[in-house]
């Protein structure tokens, strides 16, 4: 039986695994903490905007893209609206974790955890092992890599405020290393307003238990708490900095705006602690992640590989990748969508099958066809998607494929020749 490896093991690689077993390959994720899902452990919005039509395009395509339910399963707050934003499904994140292994254990995926890949074998443009810190080599026929794009500490150091000691870890685990990096090929880097490089995470998560019982009754109830800023407090600069350009908005500047996914999400990259507890109602606030969350966050968008519509790594045959990894996108969905098409075109590589791309005439195929050629433009490094907002949830609008009626959708996808494509054995 063939093999595939996927290296890193946020929703990405999550998603590239369980739809590379469910292609009929023997598969291996190696994960550098001791935890799945990286920034998904702190993320939690689902479903928002252009997400709803994405979901349920992945729904219908099946594989990797079943963790779309899984996240549905493991909601908190569903049909939700806040500033910006419609429909918005909000997973708990002390729970999702668990489920998601659940579901790859189920499915036969061999999980292994607080391995960091440090370095690989390749040769002749195709890559042989994956070689991890304690000695440990890990063959397969193909690759994914989904190590992402945010850390290790100096890039936090240099590009932003300094480690924020933040979800991923790197105190601990040790820093992301790129597998498409060791091989050779050269990455493309981010950049914000102004020329730096990278971008901040735009949200935190405070302690609900630091909050005000107002507050707290709020997020319980409804979800969402919108809590308007002093003038004094209000910075607009902030919105040019986030990764999630869909809350790079107005609302964003001159509202604390906090979500219920189990923490309080708070949509801000950083916020010093003196003024958030100027707040009504955030007197005690106390930060969950990242911990120093009063002076920055984590920096992203470090480590875009080069790839084709197949997300294949350019230069490395049997590589492919998925995530922040395989372009400027933002978001949980995106990454499983993405990790679902790298995973089922690594298997049907490994067997020796034509890979395949995802139909423009979906929100999914249009989606990671503009992510790629927009790398390639000359102003690509300052944009970022999602189907969530910003420039490209308009594009969705503009060419008609944002749609909440979940009838079209399937049969959108059914004109398209691949409903389930995802789910089939292919050996």
């Amino acid at each position: 039986m063939v093999q595939v490896v996927v290296v890193g093991g946020g929703w990405a690689g999550c998603s590239a695994a369980l739809s590379a077993k469910i292609a009929g390959a023997e598969v291996t994720l190696i994960e550098r903490t001791d935890m799945l899902l990286g920034l998904g452990l702190v993320g939690g919005i689902m479903r928002n905007n252009g997400r709803f039509t994405a979901t349920e395009e992945g729904l219908a395509l099946g594989g990797g893209c079943q963790l779309l339910k899984t996240a549905d399963a493991e909601a908190r707050h569903v049909n939700l609206d806040f500033p910006g934003h419609s429909h918005a499904s909000l997973y708990d994140v002390i729970t999702i974790e668990p489920a998601v292994r659940r579901q790859l254990n189920r499915a036969g995926v061999e999980i292994k955890t607080m391995r960091r890949v440090v370095e690989v074998v390749h040769d002749s443009g195709a890559l042989e092992e994956v070689i991890c810190e304690n000695g440990e080599a890990f063959g397969a026929d193909t690759f994914v890599d989904a190590t992402g794009s945010a850390g290790p500490m100096g890039n936090c150091y240099q590009w932003g405020n300094g480690c924020a000691m933040c979800i991923l870890r790197c105190p601990t685990f040790g820093p992301r290393v790129s597998v498409a990096s060791r091989c050779g090929v050269q990455e493309r880097v981010g950049q914000r307003d102004g020329g730096s490089l990278g971008t901040f995470s735009g949200s935190c998560k405070l302690n609900k238990d630091s909050l005000s019982a107002e507050v707290r009754k709020g997020l319980n109830n409804k979800g969402v708490v919108v809590l308007p800023l002093p003038r004094d407090l209000i910075r607009k600069q902030k919105l040019g900095m986030k990764a999630c350009v869909q809350y790079a908005i107005a609302e964003y500047a001159d509202n604390i705006v906090l979500l219920d996914t189990g923490h309080a999400k708070l949509m801000t990259p950083y916020m010093p602690v003196d003024e958030l507890r100027q707040v009504r109602g955030l007197e005690n606030a106390r930060y969950e992640d990242p911990y120093g969350g009063g002076v920055g966050n984590s920096i992203r968008f470090l480590a875009v590989a080069p790839r084709d519509g197949a997300l294949r790594v350019q230069g490395v045959e049997n590589l492919f990748c998925a995530g922040e990894k395989a372009g400027q996108q933002v978001g949980h969905t995106e990454a499983i969508i993405a990790g679902a098409l790298a995973g089922h075109n690594a298997a049907r590589a490994a067997l020796g099958l034509e890979v395949i791309e995802l139909p423009r005439s979906l929100a999914v195929g249009e989606f990671l066809a503009i992510t790629m050629e927009a790398m390639a433009s000359p102003q690509g490094a300052e944009r970022r998607f999602t189907f969530a907002g910003g420039e490209f949830f308009s594009r969705m609008k503009q060419r008609d494929l944002y749609t909440l009626d979940t009838e079209v959708i399937r049969k959108r996808v059914a004109l398209a020749g691949i409903s389930g494509i995802f789910d089939k054995d292919l050996t």
